[in-house]
């Protein structure tokens, strides 16, 4: 398990994102806080997480003889671009791929959007190269330009598609720009509660779908903030002791071993038919 508790939130999250988009997108709250229970998260808490959720606009009640709730069609955009960073290329970007800029300056009227722009860059993995001017991979631009769009900050950004020219050694810079220890930690306290995980399943041949349940929810709602603080730099620009590869072996392996008989164990628990992820 993580280091230090994950909400219940995040958890639900979770298992909406990994499981039931392809399972129709709904469940019965019945059925949700069963689920949860088995992820040490009481009724109480997990109806308490619902509705934050729904206020947040990411779930919408929805009654099937039931009293359920489904993934919102706002939300659908969010979770795609989640599956695009945590199970796309985990290969870290090229020097040749070039940068994806932006550039803003916001009114101290409207400094709250200068906030937001800030959080939600830094949330992509762009790094702060001087004040309103933000790199990352140039990989990123296109997440970058639908964030931007779907937030209504557009109107306050310069997108540019950028390469380095000079004058600096790359390298030094680049860790100045990116806060190389604390993305480091991250990644040794993902390996610390779940290396010896993955060393343990690896032995293992009577794995049920409950108990891949209970390991594989935490673990990607821990490791799913990953890619997102990590802006994938060039290994070049990286330093020697980088531990985000262990990290992410880890992540593979585990994932392999534990997504099916997951989604196999929701099915069973909510009686649902697999289908077409939503739309």
């Amino acid at each position: 398990m993580a280091d230090s508790p994950i909400r219940p939130s995040s958890l639900i999250n979770t298992v909406y994102g990994a499981f039931l988009r392809r399972l129709g997108g709904w469940i019965s709250v019945a059925d949700l806080i069963t689920l949860m229970s088995e992820l040490d998260v009481d009724g109480p808490a997990a109806r308490s997480a619902i509705s934050r959720l729904k206020k947040k606009g990411v779930l919408e009640p929805e009654r099937r003889g039931a009293t359920g709730y489904r993934l919102s069609q706002a939300a659908q955009p969010v979770f795609h671009e989640g599956d695009r960073r945590i199970f796309g290329s985990l290969e870290p970007a090229k020097l040749s791929d070039g940068w994806a800029m932006a550039v803003f300056s916001v009114p101290e009227s409207e400094r709250s959007y200068r906030y937001q722009l800030r959080t939600r860059l830094t949330w992509l993995g762009f790094g702060n190269i001087a004040p309103g001017v933000w790199l990352a991979p140039g990989r990123l631009l296109g997440d970058a330009r639908d964030m931007l769009v779907r937030r209504g900050l557009s109107e306050y950004v310069h997108l540019f598609a950028a390469d380095y020219a000079a004058f600096s050694d790359l390298p030094e810079t680049v860790s100045s720009w990116w806060d190389f220890p604390a993305i480091q930690e991250q990644y040794a306290t993902f390996s610390r509660a779940y290396a010896p995980v993955a060393a343990e399943l690896a032995q293992r041949r009577d794995l049920d779908g409950g108990e891949a349940f209970r390991h594989y929810v935490p673990m990607l709602t821990q490791w799913r903030r990953l890619p997102y603080l990590d802006p994938g730099l060039p290994a070049e620009l990286l330093p020697a002791d980088w531990n985000a590869v262990a990290a992410r072996q880890t992540f593979q392996q585990l994932h392999d071993v534990l997504a099916t008989p997951s989604l196999l164990h929701v099915q069973r628990v909510a009686g649902l038919a697999e289908g077409a992820p939503e739309a």
